[in-house]
């Protein structure tokens, strides 16, 4: 016997509206994640667990068991019922409810010799997603996201980060508060952008370091172009001007890990 097997059970459509709208998100302070390696993550990384949603018919009963006792709460849902919230295709039949956890700037306040990577306006999840499993493959000290209204716990930027949103912290700020901040802690700023005179692999980046990129179609605001400590660009030698800023990202982030021999 399942506990929910009806598509239209009124469990099923809460968790449909947690998927679909921000504001869900927000007002019930609660996260859909999808898939046994990012439940597994976001448990390793300490996020509150709340609920276990699983499909016997589709899961490894192996990977249940290890999963059932970290969560309050858990349902058992028919086939049917649980491909009604599948997100991705060829789901693995394991979905949890956690509650989100937030960064604020004091988090990384002491930090010893860190990189950062600052995205300004960067909102489409596939980009942060790629970012996210760069950051978290260098091991960098947090991902800023300024001026931007992505939703960090969108199920798309779950899924695209394969669960990096969870081993990697994450925080949002204006770019005003990103440039207190840095300038305060003694982190040097580099704002990557085309108008730059120095190559990324001029530059030392041994230091306490904030990598900032923009956006492909409008880059860095005036603010990072005028009050970043440096402007530095990554050398094009076809006839396109600009990587993906996922791109962008890891050439310079493993740049830095290069020059500090990959270690922290």
């Amino acid at each position: 016997m399942f506990d929910i097997t009806s598509p239209q059970n009124p469990r099923i459509k809460s968790v449909m509206r947690l998927q679909s709208k921000q504001s869900e998100r927000r007002e019930q302070n609660l996260i859909v994640v999808e898939g046994f390696r990012e439940i597994v993550l976001a448990l390793k990384s300490g996020f509150e667990s709340v609920e276990l949603l699983v499909a016997p018919d589709v899961c490894d009963y192996d990977r249940w068991i290890s999963l059932r006792n970290s969560f309050p709460k858990s349902y058992t849902l028919s086939a049917d019922s649980f491909t009604r919230l599948a997100y991705r295709e060829g789901s693995d039949g394991f979905i949890a409810l956690f509650r989100p956890h937030y960064f604020v700037p004091g988090d990384f306040t002491g930090r010893s010799n860190p990189v950062f990577i600052v995205l300004e306006g960067v909102e489409k999840p596939g980009n942060l997603g790629a970012v996210l499993r760069t950051a978290d493959a260098a091991k960098v000290d947090a991902v800023w996201l300024c001026d931007t209204p992505t939703d960090i716990f969108n199920p798309n930027a779950i899924r695209s980060s394969v669960g990096c949103i969870f081993t990697v912290p994450v925080l949002q700020t204006t770019s005003i508060e990103a440039l207190q901040w840095f300038h305060e802690n003694s982190v040097i700023t580099l704002a990557a952008a085309l108008t730059a005179q120095e190559s990324y692999h001029q530059i030392d980046l041994t230091c306490p370091v904030a990598l900032v990129f923009g956006t492909e179609a409008t880059g860095l605001s005036d603010l990072w172009l005028h009050r970043a400590d440096k402007q530095i660009l990554i050398p094009m030698r076809g006839q396109i001007d600009s990587l993906n800023v996922s791109i962008s990202v890891a050439v310079m982030v493993f740049e830095a890990m290069r020059q500090r021999n990959f270690k922290s």
